[in-house]
């Protein structure tokens, strides 16, 4: 990142929905290109009856080693970019409705916390440049997500298709504050937000395994469809990417549900003059062990953390150690 710049009747789906979320998820939220990319709706619990639900959720993301292809490096060739780490924190307030079982819709409004600081080029004859930081807090871009669940009587099959709007600062707003690259700007894929307007589409499943068990899984792809950085020599488009999760949640006891995520996560290359391109497409795997748990009737928090077991990375690029995620959920 250059600094320059189950088959289940309807009578079991339906205790299932209940233990669960009064609202349908409509989005897995992918934190960052190679941080957190925790599905937060199946964390909480697939379910289908109407209402309305207010969440927060809060991601830890430290991407501070390096890396290049499948594995950690100590340093990069000369005339290569040398980051030293990016700190991301993300706090998202969501609201869903669902008027009833078959449909429902999500707001999802981030706020982005973020350090990065970089050593710039690197130069093999020189010594190590001083670290050049930056910090910024912000609104990001903002998803709608509308989900449709009606495909079978048991309602546990929906298709997602939705927006990201470019509500979250881009381009050059952000710009590093210390050091020999003070006043430059950040590379587009550090904005809090991408300029671009993107279409959303997914689908995800769940069903009863066993007398105490559910799967689901969820895939769900984005891809820029507009983007205010369009002008030759100053344009950006971001990287599709396409997110997979699928897992386990052992419900034995409503009130304490233990959960096992896979979260898989491909990204293309971002594209423009404003674009690395040699560094934000990859190839990144995550186990994530996680706790759902009731309080009082219509109160649910879960606590999330992400391990990394795989990454394919285009470039040398900064990966997270682990990821942390936690939120609440308010069913009405």
């Amino acid at each position: 990142m250059n600094y320059s710049m189950n088959s289940l009747k309807a009578a079991p789906i339906a205790a299932t929905a209940a233990a669960c979320l009064s609202v349908a998820p409509v989005t897995s939220w992918a934190c960052a290109t190679c941080g957190c990319t925790l599905n937060a709706d199946a964390a909480m619990g697939y379910g289908s009856a109407p209402g309305w639900r207010m969440s927060f959720e809060y991601d830890y993301i430290n991407q501070d080693e390096l890396r290049s292809g499948t594995h950690p490096i100590s340093g990069v060739p000369a005339g290569d970019e040398l980051e030293h780490d990016t700190l991301n924190r993300y706090l998202t307030a969501g609201l869903d409705y669902g008027p009833n079982a078959d449909w429902s819709i999500g707001l999802r409004i981030p706020y982005v916390v973020r350090t990065h600081s970089t050593h710039g080029d690197y130069d093999a004859s020189d010594p190590l440049p001083p670290l050049s930081d930056s910090r910024s807090s912000s609104l990001g871009d903002i998803k709608l997500i509308g989900s449709y669940g009606g495909l079978l009587e048991t309602q546990n099959l929906s298709l997602q298709l939705g927006v990201k709007l470019p509500t979250g600062r881009y381009g050059t707003d952000v710009a590093f504050r210390s050091g020999p690259h003070a006043g430059s700007a950040l590379d587009a894929s550090l904005q809090p937000g991408t300029g671009s307007s993107d279409i959303i589409v997914g689908v995800y499943y769940f069903r009863a395994i066993g007398l105490n068990f559910q799967f689901f899984g969820n895939v769900q792809f984005q891809s820029a469809i507009t983007s205010k950085q369009s002008q030759p020599g100053n344009d950006f488009r971001p990287g599709n990417s396409t997110t997979a999760s699928f897992g386990v949640r052992y419900e034995e006891n409503a009130k304490w549900i233990p959960q096992l995520q896979v979260n898989l996560l491909h990204k293309s290359v971002d594209q423009g003059a404003l674009a690395d391109v040699y560094d934000t497409a990859g190839y990144m795997a995550y186990l994530s062990p996680g706790l759902n748990a009731q309080i009082g009737d219509k109160l649910r928090v879960f606590g999330f953390v992400q391990v990394p077991v795989y990454s394919d990375l285009v470039g040398y690029q900064l990966f997270p150690r682990y990821t942390a995620s936690v939120g609440a959920s308010y069913s009405f």
